[in-house]
């Protein structure tokens, strides 16, 4: 049960990973929360690993850091028009130091990229790269 639900996991995060790219353009935020929802669902995936919900899975592991890369990658084209909404957790910090947000942005990339599973004990390092640079930018971009 527990492989089945890592496969189905590997298969909603590349799916979102898709419909990020996908989507028309025309609602900026939409795209923007697309993306943050796709490396979000990568993340669980490694997260559901490490403690043990999920059973080990280095494929779909080295998937969920795929994902963050190419998710990644986007961040500053789906971030680069400044738009508003109430609903949205995206600080108006962004645009106003937008330099340090693509840096925090490539940095992320790097990490995901660079990350590589191959056993159980590399999941936890491979969390810990990703998340560092997830947490650089939520604290200062994230409302």
């Amino acid at each position: 049960m527990k492989k089945l639900t890592t496969l189905a996991a590997t298969a909603v995060i590349a799916g979102l990973g898709t419909i990020a790219l996908a989507d028309d353009h025309a609602d900026p935020i939409k795209m923007r929360q697309e993306t943050m929802k796709s490396i979000g669902g990568a993340m669980k995936v490694l997260s559901d690993m490490s403690k043990g919900n999920t059973d080990f899975d280095a494929a779909a592991a080295n998937a969920a850091l795929d994902t963050m890369t190419q998710a990644a990658e986007t961040i500053p084209t789906v971030f680069e028009t400044e738009a508003v909404d109430p609903e949205s957790d995206a600080s108006d910090d962004i645009w106003a130091n937008w330099d340090d947000f693509v840096t925090k942005a490539e940095a992320l990339h790097t990490a995901a990229m660079g990350a590589e599973v191959t056993d159980e004990a590399s999941v936890g390092a491979a969390m810990g790269a990703v998340g560092e640079a997830c947490a650089a930018c939520h604290k200062p971009y994230k409302l």
